[in-house]
């Protein structure tokens, strides 16, 4: 009773959070309270729960370090002109019947870039629909493909905060998860992007606005070096260089452009690292986000939720549960088992974060009886919960990006990669290749 008592407070924390606009970390913390009582009601000593307390965060604090570079790098990429340039150039080799498709690739290469949704679909999602506005295509169809795109760094980029999110809560290596989704996303990517070519000539763009381009090489100083940033980051992780390592020299490259060829101040370098890229004009202000500050609360999630690990795991709450699991599992199978709960959860608690955290807590342990790893429990994760929170329409995954491009949930038909991809991973997963273990 205790528990359900603790889920009950913290379901309804969750809920009042979203309707009155404040952040989750306000639930979360809500819930640790009810969880930590739960677990002396249970009978542990408060003492040894605060070490449960303890052991869990030390888990979690292994991605905070990653999510703090993330938000230097979001910053400087926005003050260095990385993201201008890839509008600019992206806008450039716009013809009438390739729009739908440069919108799906710029969005996708952005998206794994920088590893932010929301970032693209700000920026880049905005101006391509603003694109197809006046030009003639159907803001639904184009929509539904910059929702796909968006999506496909969200889901398995090395910067991606979700991504690593997933690698924290189920205890493994983050790249080797990158190098399991790229094997996973191949066939649905080049599936859907023979879609979006089909789709795209039979909806060809009529002009193209191109004062675009001069109001981007007013904001920005268009030049080749501002892709210097993107090339560390995108390349050095295929030689195996760590992350983190990537990450820094691209924050670095980055700086150095911001200064020698943008022109900015050290001062407003180092403010815009803390605390995002601001302009003062309204075409530059489509570019306004990313620094540390922006991090802050992905970091305060992290942490509790990682609490939250360490309680569930040592007082074994959440047994009753899993034992439910266990016959589902048994029956239906361990990916439908994942898309299932994941979806109930996306319902209730409407956000990526929490189905994620409260999917591992509770997909853990039937998932280690019927044998699989932590690493297909980390890719069944990335390939549902992950992706399918963009389809659900009251999930902030789903109702925030549309938001940002001034759509409904009517574009959500023509975002196929956000359901192709669990269908096409669920059938490859009948068929026995496994992948997860032999992935170097």
């Amino acid at each position: 009773m205790s528990l359900i008592i603790s889920f009950a407070i913290f379901i309804g924390a969750v809920i009042a959070c979203i309707v009155t606009g404040y952040t989750l970390v306000l639930a979360l913390a809500a819930g640790l309270v009810t969880f930590f009582i739960c677990a002396l009601v249970q009978g542990h000593r408060a003492a040894d729960v605060v070490i449960m307390c303890r052991k869990g965060l030390s888990n979690g604090l292994i991605v905070v370090e990653i999510l703090l570079i993330i938000g230097l790098l979001t910053g400087v990429w926005r003050s260095s002109g990385t993201i201008a340039y890839f509008v600019y150039y992206g806008i450039r080799f716009i013809r009438p019947g390739i729009f739908l498709i440069i919108a799906f690739l710029l969005t996708s290469i952005l998206s794994y870039a920088i590893g932010t949704s929301f970032g693209v679909a700000a920026t880049v999602g905005v101006i391509f629909m603003t694109l197809a506005r006046t030009g003639g295509v159907n803001e639904l169809i184009t929509a539904g493909v910059i929702m796909s795109g968006v999506y496909i760094g969200d889901r398995g980029s090395p910067a991606a905060s979700s991504a690593i999110l997933v690698a924290a809560v189920t205890r493994t290596d983050h790249m080797k998860n990158v190098r399991i989704m790229a094997k996973f996303a191949a066939v649905p990517f080049v599936l859907i992007l023979v879609i979006y070519a089909c789709m795209s000539f039979a909806n060809p763009i009529h002009q193209v606005d191109e004062s675009f381009l001069t109001k981007l090489s007013g904001q920005f100083v268009i030049s080749p070096w501002c892709l210097v940033p993107a090339i560390f980051m995108l390349v050095l992780p295929f030689f195996k260089v760590r992350v983190s390592y990537s990450m820094i020299a691209s924050i670095v490259s980055g700086m150095l452009v911001s200064v020698f060829v943008e022109g900015t101040t050290l001062k407003s370098l180092f403010y815009t690292m803390i605390m995002g890229y601001h302009s003062d004009t309204s075409f530059g202000s489509v570019f306004n986000g990313g620094g540390l500050y922006s991090m802050v609360e992905v970091v305060l999630i992290v942490g509790i939720s990682s609490v939250y690990s360490g309680i569930f795991e040592d007082t074994k709450m959440l047994e009753d549960f899993q034992s439910k699991i266990d016959i589902m599992v048994e029956k239906v199978g361990r990916f439908p088992s994942m898309v299932i709960v994941g979806l109930v959860l996306i319902g209730i608690f409407c956000n990526q974060t929490l189905a994620t955290i409260m999917g591992n807590d509770l997909m853990a342990r039937p998932y280690e009886k019927s044998g699989a790893s932590n690493y297909e429990l980390a890719s069944d994760i990335q390939n549902s919960i992950i992706i399918l929170s963009a389809v659900v329409p009251w999930s902030i995954a789903c109702s925030v990006p549309l938001s940002f491009m001034g759509v409904g949930i009517g574009a959500l038909p023509y975002a196929f990669y956000l359901y192709l991809l669990p269908i096409i991973y669920g059938l490859t997963k009948l068929t026995k290749w496994k992948f997860y273990d032999r992935t170097q």
